[in-house]
């Protein structure tokens, strides 16, 4: 396996069609859709009360974009109200593996990462740093 750093500089180009791929992969709402639809197919509004937080809106938005990327299949159920359910794909299903490894390492580093915050937040308050602390937007 090429360590990243071997990577085509070509990789990091706006025009790479890899890196919107990534943005795609690497979305938070992607990521959770894709975890959810692991153990079987879900209808839409399934997924919105699984997924905290999400609106109807960018919840389509991240179940097209998948779709259209061959990681999940969008099939209507003929019944009366007519339903929506999604599945994710073989090609879905290669992601899970490195999406679980990716999950394991935020709980398994949240505490150093979280320990890393707080030192950056004390640095930032000694230097008399009075703006908005990141990771948190201001109301």
């Amino acid at each position: 396996m090429r360590d990243v750093t071997e990577l085509d500089p070509i990789c990091f180009s706006s025009d790479c069609p890899s890196r919107g791929l990534f943005d795609q992969i690497a979305d938070k709402w992607s990521t959770m859709v894709l975890t959810v639809l692991s153990d079987k197919p879900h209808r839409f509004n399934l997924i919105r009360r699984r997924l905290e937080g999400v609106s109807q809106k960018a919840l389509t938005q991240c179940l097209r974009k998948l779709e259209r990327n061959g990681l999940i299949t969008r099939r209507v159920i003929s019944l009366s109200p007519v339903a929506v359910e999604y599945e994710i794909t073989a090609l879905g299903r290669t992601l899970q593996k490195p999406l679980r490894q990716l999950h394991q390492w935020t709980l398994d580093k949240l505490s150093d990462v979280n320990a890393a915050r707080e030192a950056f937040d004390a640095r930032q308050s000694d230097d008399g740093f009075s703006g908005v602390q990141l990771g948190k937007r201001s109301g």
